[in-house]
């Protein structure tokens, strides 16, 4: 979770004449399958998609990801690009310790990812649903992993049998002192 705190600031309201002294808010908020699914609802579209957000499509998100109640819509506005720098190095932290070599790299699906896709891979690895309440991309990892876990290992080519057994070899000569 991310907690933000907007301080207090004073400025000029020109429609009311008059300078206004707003308090300041502290916002929690959570980068979930929760979030994504809700801003799915309302704006039709795919959040995990390489094209550009508009600011306002932006600024809904984050009130998507708000877990604070009864939040005044004013809050959003006081929003600095030091909190918005703050949120994206937020969403982009990868929230685990696990780590996939280049071995397990495949080639990008050309598939759309949304949340109803996100939830069925979590139905189909029996992962429970209060994960969707996870940090997004520790969920991802997780879902990954089952994915990695539950496919039938990889049988070996000839040339990587003959490569290895050549290694093993090699190590047992080097600790025994033998040359064959």
């Amino acid at each position: 979770m991310l907690v933000i705190t907007i301080p207090d600031k004073e400025y000029w309201d020109p429609v009311k004449e008059e300078f206004v002294n707003p308090k300041g808010w502290t916002l929690s908020l959570e980068h979930s399958l929760v979030s994504i699914s809700k801003w799915e609802a309302k704006w039709r579209k795919p959040f995990l998609s390489d094209k550009e957000k508009t600011p306002e499509e932006i600024e809904d998100y984050i009130r998507c990801m708000t877990l604070t109640q009864n939040v005044d819509p004013e809050a959003y506005q006081h929003l600095t690009w030091k909190h918005y720098r703050q949120i994206q190095n937020y969403i982009d932290a990868p929230m685990t310790a696990t780590w996939f070599s280049d071995k397990t790299k495949g080639k990008r699906s050309s598939e759309q990812v949304t949340s109803e896709l996100i939830y069925y891979w979590m139905i189909a690895n029996n992962i429970p649903f209060e994960c969707q309440k996870w940090h997004l991309n520790r969920l991802m990892t997780l879902i990954k992993v089952c994915s990695i876990k539950s496919q039938p290992p990889k049988k070996m080519t000839r040339s990587e049998i003959l490569a290895r057994n050549a290694e093993l070899n090699a190590q047992r000569r080097k600790r025994l002192g033998t040359k064959g």
